[in-house]
């Protein structure tokens, strides 16, 4: 996850600003959350390293259903709760888990030159421009919770370590 750390620092950074320019978090809250980014993410804690998860979870003076509504509202989205969406095996299999975890993104489908992505973090254009870049194609974004990334996330990560159990170990 250390190759994705600034990654990670650039999306938050940006989504921070982003969340003020909308009127959703005050300047002084967002800095807050910023030094408890750094703090976490010094400490190795990636997952956790997350500015809107500190606001909403720790800080508690933002709701994130207040930022949906902004992504839905001004940018059109669709929400998607991938929970109860089957995702293909090659797009799982594809997966960076953390890729995915730092941007609070998950790419999941793709037809043709069209790639379907949820994602808490649209609010942060360095989290579209990166996708966007490393996928090709169209992306249609689609809004989430942070509890639902983490639980597809988390879900991938206890499939893939029972495959690698299932196994045989060779010599």
């Amino acid at each position: 996850m250390t190759e994705h750390r600034p990654l990670l620092m650039r999306a938050n950074r940006l989504l921070g600003s982003a969340l003020v320019e909308h009127n959703l978090v005050k300047f002084e809250e967002l800095e807050v959350a910023n030094e408890r980014v750094l703090e976490l993410a010094a400490q190795g804690n990636f997952r956790q390293a997350s500015v809107l998860g500190i606001l909403v979870n720790e800080t508690k003076v933002l709701k994130e259903e207040h930022v949906l509504h902004t992504v839905m509202d001004e940018h059109a989205l669709g929400v998607i709760d991938l929970r109860h969406y089957d995702v293909a095996d090659d797009v799982r299999r594809d997966l960076d888990p953390g890729m995915c975890w730092a941007t609070w993104t998950v790419p999941y489908e793709k037809e043709e030159d069209f790639w379907f992505v949820a994602t808490a973090y649209y609010l942060s254009p360095a989290v579209r421009t990166h996708w966007e870049k490393k996928l090709g194609g169209t992306v249609i974004w689609h809004a989430t919770t942070m509890e639902v990334i983490a639980d597809f996330l988390d879900r991938l990560q206890a499939e893939r370590e029972a495959a690698a159990k299932a196994k045989p170990a060779t010599a």
